[in-house]
């Protein structure tokens, strides 16, 4: 029996992060698909159908804590769990996670970040 990849969706506008964490998860066995920003995310997280989405949380344009509250509130995304970054942890303290099931801080660990996409894509 073939097992499926787990499709993992990223959105960051920093090439250098982006291109890291693509790399990363591809090493750990995952699809990757990275942007490094969107017009509308809940079309984007329709069309690739990923397991788990990353979102950094300071996007030029847009605060991806809204698309991150987008993508948790609409009935056709709302089972996709959400990892939040930022290099901002106490703004986002202040604010709300925006309903995202995990938050990590940069500069993040790897092994956070492996641990962290594994516990959340195997539920």
């Amino acid at each position: 029996m073939e097992i499926l990849q787990k499709k993992i969706l990223i959105v960051d506008d920093n090439e250098d992060v982006l291109q890291m964490l693509k790399d990363l998860l591809f090493d750990e066995g995952y699809f990757v698909e990275g942007f490094l920003g969107t017009d509308d995310i809940i079309q984007l997280a329709n069309q690739h159908k990923p397991d788990l989405v990353i979102i950094d949380y300071l996007l030029a344009g847009i605060n991806g804590g809204e698309y991150c509250h987008q993508i948790k509130t609409d009935a056709t995304t709302s089972h996709i769990p959400v990892i939040m970054l930022s290099a901002h942890p106490k703004v986002l303290n202040s604010l709300g996670n925006y309903g995202s099931d995990r938050f990590i801080s940069k500069p993040f660990s790897i092994d956070e970040v492996i641990l962290a996409v594994k516990e959340l894509t195997e539920k």
